[in-house]
């Protein structure tokens, strides 16, 4: 396991809990340098003090904050330490709630699993842990790390405590404006969406893979070896812009989803909707004559029958 980055205790009630942050996660993104395209020599950045025009090592560079236009103020690791903090060195469980309360958009991507330290720890650690484990709630708490205050949501998985670390209130925009007006969708096109639903769902998602990675690494390793790159596959088709009838669309979703979990499903097509025309519409403003002849021709064609029925 790497290092831990942060030790301290949790803060239940009366009991405490001394414990290391250890991260949950690592990243696994293929990493590149920035280079000279002339002559592949690397570019780095580097710091330059502007009062004296020469660069800085990192032993010279502290923290300031901009008061005004021309004034900053010096702040040190040593005073953002001393802050009179109550969540400093303890992670302080301050609500439980439920665990469906937990508005996703609100995890930050950062989780932590909880490690316990020292024998004495053991106990109440497993006490919590098995508390989290029986019933449907998670335990909210503060924790003040990496120069601020942070909200982070506290959950049991397989035996540890895993912390995942949550936007506050005002960090969240609202998405309201983004919602489409006055859309009408109908309890059919609802019912094939949820049938849709039921065939796509799975209790394992470990099995998906990051096939972009993949690819990457593949024309890494082609080029680093002088061969020429993969080509794309040709049955890699670009998504399409044209409107299409959506119910059929669901349903053709539908029977998809079922073939490829070996069931049994009827054919079904997608129709491209038809789009008018500006001539055509233009058209028959200029000729009253064709617009109630093609109401005569409607007329007399029989309903269509509504699909899903």
């Amino acid at each position: 396991m790497p290092r831990p980055p942060w030790s301290g205790a949790i803060s239940f009630g009366l009991v405490t809990i001394p414990v290391k942050l250890m991260s949950a996660t690592e990243d696994r993104s293929v990493r590149f340098h920035q280079v000279h395209t002339e002559d592949l020599g690397r570019v780095r950045v580097r710091k330059f003090c502007e009062a004296e025009d020469r660069e800085v090592s990192a032993g010279e560079i502290g923290k300031g904050f901009e008061v005004s236009k021309d004034t900053l103020v010096a702040v040190t690791d040593e005073e953002l330490e001393r802050m009179p903090l109550p969540t400093a060195k303890a992670i302080e469980i301050v609500a439980f709630v439920p665990a469906a309360s937990i508005d996703p958009v609100r995890l930050s991507g950062d989780s932590y699993f909880l490690q316990f330290d020292g024998q004495v720890a053991a106990k109440p650690y497993v006490l919590i842990a098995r508390v989290l484990a029986r019933n449907t709630k998670v335990a909210v708490a503060k924790l003040a790390w990496h120069g601020r205050e942070r909200l982070v949501l506290l959950r049991e998985r397989d035996g540890a405590l895993v912390a995942h670390v949550l936007k506050w209130d005002d960090e969240v925009r609202d998405p309201s404006e983004l919602a489409p007006k006055e859309v009408t969708v109908t309890d059919s096109e609802i019912d094939e969406a949820l049938q849709l639903v039921d065939s796509m769902t799975t209790d394992d998602i470990s099995g998906y893979r990051d096939e972009y990675r993949k690819a990457l690494e593949a024309v890494l390793e082609a080029k680093a070896e002088g061969r020429q790159p993969p080509k794309p596959s040709t049955e890699a088709k670009e998504p399409g812009g044209q409107v299409v009838d959506l119910m059929a669309a669901l349903q053709e979703s539908v029977r998809k989803a079922q073939a490829a979990r070996g069931e049994d499903a009827g054919d079904a097509e997608v129709h491209e909707m038809p789009k008018k025309t500006a001539t055509a519409r233009k058209t028959a403003r200029k000729t009253p004559a064709r617009k109630t002849a093609t109401k005569t021709a409607a007329a007399k064609k029989p309903a269509r029958r509504q699909r899903g029925a």
